[in-house]
């Protein structure tokens, strides 16, 4: 069952990791992944499903974030260069974001889970 504002909590801390802090990134979703599943408070089990849809949220969100940065930010390159470009690179991009989804997915998930084994109501 999906907690959502243990989601949500997870998804505003997944943007803040991947967004300012990139090189401790790893150690980030970690600790975001625990937090998750500690807010849930229903198992392991929960906890990882929790902490694995904050991620995917998080990594779905901060690249069409970057996404319009790249397109509509850029000061070099006009609407429609930044347009051309995405479309051209649109295979490439898509198959990095879902290797970023998965990846997030596994770390958080995998720390959401002893998040919500820690704080588990039911201890057996």
């Amino acid at each position: 069952m999906t907690k959502w504002s243990a989601v949500i909590i997870g998804f505003i801390l997944t943007v803040m990791v991947r967004s300012f802090i990139p090189h401790y990134e790893f150690i980030g979703l970690l600790v975001v992944g625990f937090i998750v599943g500690y807010i849930a408070h229903s198992g392991a089990m929960n906890g990882l499903w929790n902490a694995a849809v904050a991620g995917a949220l998080g990594t779905i969100i901060t690249a069409i974030i970057f996404i319009l940065i790249v397109t509509f930010g850029g000061s070099l390159t006009g609407i429609f260069g930044g347009l051309v470009g995405f479309t051209v690179s649109g295979a490439a991009s898509l198959i990095e974001i879902i290797k970023q989804l998965i990846y997030y997915a596994i770390v958080m998930g995998i720390t959401g889970a002893v998040g919500g084994f820690i704080s588990s109501k039911d201890k057996g």
